[in-house]
């Protein structure tokens, strides 16, 4: 069993969720929540009655944390341990122990509203205030009530504020379990600099070269910056003298990397080697890094904002919050006494950076979520009166309203229609739900299927012409299909066609520099919508063609 904080409060953690419906569990980073709540549920016996089901709000975290927990029981993943994540189950009749974004928890409370099949639902990383957590802890508030004899609720978290949450739930008991953390030495900048990737590259070279072993955990945006730093640290590790200081090893870690790429920063570098991780956000508190000592935090982050009077959603760099400053300094503390280098000065994070996260629901278009709570059919729920634990604006209220009532999802008194529960069915945006009904109409569901696939895939998917790549090249790559002048969606469909033209050949993604992983992905989530639009049609009167 895994030396880890939380270990020792085993106990004291058994008796609460012994005597009350509902725990709030406040873990420090690196306590080990996230993979011993769940085998400690396991030992007591509650996987005896049902399922022990751990949300995420992330993907890469559901499968890593799974796969952590299945090999510290010593069994095969998928079996008695198992993940669940959108278009793709890992579970089968024998898991008690399943790790499952908080999406997808809430697309099976659509089939089963009282979520008989679980013994326990843990909430994790419930910090992080996505838009869905948030809805399923007002979802649970009202379960917990239905199920009071049979349904154990933990919410679990590093940093939120646990008396608003035992609050929000009837006062409820609120445990507390330090995190195991060495002193972290925190160094500012004098000054914001004008490029907080080339800030990052000289920081970090000047740690290789002069500070004792010990990993580096580099704060970045998102995927495209992850990779220009990645190419410019190999190219200043190589042309250091050999011998002047230790081997080097650079990895990213982002959302959209493969999982036997994930999984290479968890294995332990060689001796005499230091490690350089590259990552996203999904490092301040998802995944638990070992072995790092010392941390560059660039002071931004990549966001999803939705503004509802353009009805447009923009992906924006932003400061991120203290909380998040303090995750990020967090991780250099780990295994031993470290370091965490801010980008910007002291001010800034004084005076500049909110105190918290804005929570997802406050920032994004709520016509999904509004969808699948009127598709739950639940009298008792008034979607302008859900017990939100921070409630978005009326005006985003009204605009999800408005735009599921455009595209025909609900009628002028704000019921749902048949056409919305069809559209509920189906694991989309609901305009791209609604997108698949109407193509089925007019005879061409074959390519809005390849569109809505495409478009479903976690990374972009047109063709980079990162100068990494092309240094790695013996030729240019071959001349893909452009659209023909229709944008972006024609372009995707025209990609995917002529890649089933070639029999879905991988060497021909290769040949035109598209990614295989992304490819095979839309591949296989195009034929399970196709299963599913194929479900819908027989038996649905306005659905009557079927998908290719």
């Amino acid at each position: 069993m895994a030396n880890l904080p939380i270990v020792q409060f085993e106990k004291k953690i058994e008796e609460t969720v012994d005597q009350n419906p509902v725990v709030v569990i406040i873990g420090e980073t690196g306590s080990g929540k996230s993979t011993q709540l769940s085998q400690m549920l396991h030992r007591k016996g509650y996987t005896n009655s049902g399922i022990v089901a751990v949300t995420q709000p992330r993907r890469v975290a559901a499968v890593s944390v799974s796969r952590r927990v299945a090999q510290e029981l010593g069994v095969r993943l998928g079996e008695e341990v198992g993940y669940a994540i959108r278009f793709e189950d890992r579970t089968s009749e024998r898991t008690r122990i399943k790790y499952l974004t908080d999406g997808v928890l809430l697309r099976e409370s659509l089939s089963n509203p009282e979520l008989n099949q679980y013994s326990v639902i843990i909430l994790d990383e419930a910090h992080e205030r996505s838009l869905n957590t948030d809805i399923l802890l007002g979802l649970m508030k009202r379960l917990v009530k239905r199920r009071a004899s049979n349904l154990k609720v933990l919410i679990t978290s590093a940093t939120l504020d646990g008396e608003k949450v035992s609050k929000f739930f009837s006062d409820c008991p609120l445990l507390t379990v330090p995190g195991k953390l060495f002193p972290v030495e925190i160094f500012y900048s004098k000054e914001r600099p004008t490029s907080y990737l080339e800030s990052s590259l000289k920081t970090a070279m000047d740690i290789h070269v002069r500070e004792p072993e010990g990993d580096i955990l580099i704060f970045m945006t998102g995927q495209d910056d992850i990779e220009k730093l990645v190419s410019k640290l190999e190219d200043k590790v190589r042309s250091l003298e050999e011998g002047s200081c230790m081997d080097a090893i650079i990895l990213p870690l982002h959302g959209s990397l493969p999982p036997e790429m994930q999984v290479r920063v968890f294995s332990p570098p060689p001796p005499n080697c230091r490690r350089f991780i590259v990552a996203t956000n999904i490092a301040e508190t998802s995944l638990t890094v070992d072995g790092v000592v010392y941390v560059i935090d660039s002071g931004y982050v990549k966001q999803r904002q939705y503004n509802p009077a353009t009805g447009m959603y923009s992906l924006d760099v932003v400061q991120i919050s203290k909380v998040q400053a303090n995750q990020r300094a967090g991780r250099a503390g780990r295994t031993r006494p470290g370091k965490c280098y801010r980008l910007y000065p002291s001010r800034v994070y004084n005076d500049d950076f909110l105190d918290v996260t804005v929570p997802e629901i406050q920032r994004s278009s709520l016509a999904g979520s509004v969808l699948y709570l009127k598709s739950l059919d639940l009298p008792d729920i008034d979607i302008l009166k859900f017990d939100f634990l921070d409630p978005p604006s009326t005006e985003s209220l009204e605009d999800a309203l408005k735009q599921l009532y455009l595209i025909d999802a609900i009628d002028e008194n704000g019921s749902i229609t048949s056409i919305g529960r069809t559209m509920a069915e189906l694991p989309l945006e609901p305009s791209l739900s609604r997108t698949l009904i109407e193509a089925n109409e007019y005879g061409c569901l074959s390519q809005a299927l390849t569109v809505a696939a495409m478009l479903s895939a976690e990374t972009n998917l047109l063709p980079g012409r990162s100068k990494n790549n092309e240094k790695k090249r013996k030729y240019p790559p071959l001349e893909l299909p452009d659209g023909s002048g229709f944008g972006d969606h024609i372009q995707l469909l025209q990609i995917y066609e002529c890649w089933d033209e070639n029999d879905y050949d991988i060497g021909w993604c290769k040949d035109y520099d598209l990614q295989v992983r992304g490819m095979m992905f839309v591949k296989e989530v195009r034929k399970q919508l196709s299963q599913i639009m194929q479900k819908i049609a027989k038996g649905a009167s306005f659905l009557c063609a079927k998908a290719r």
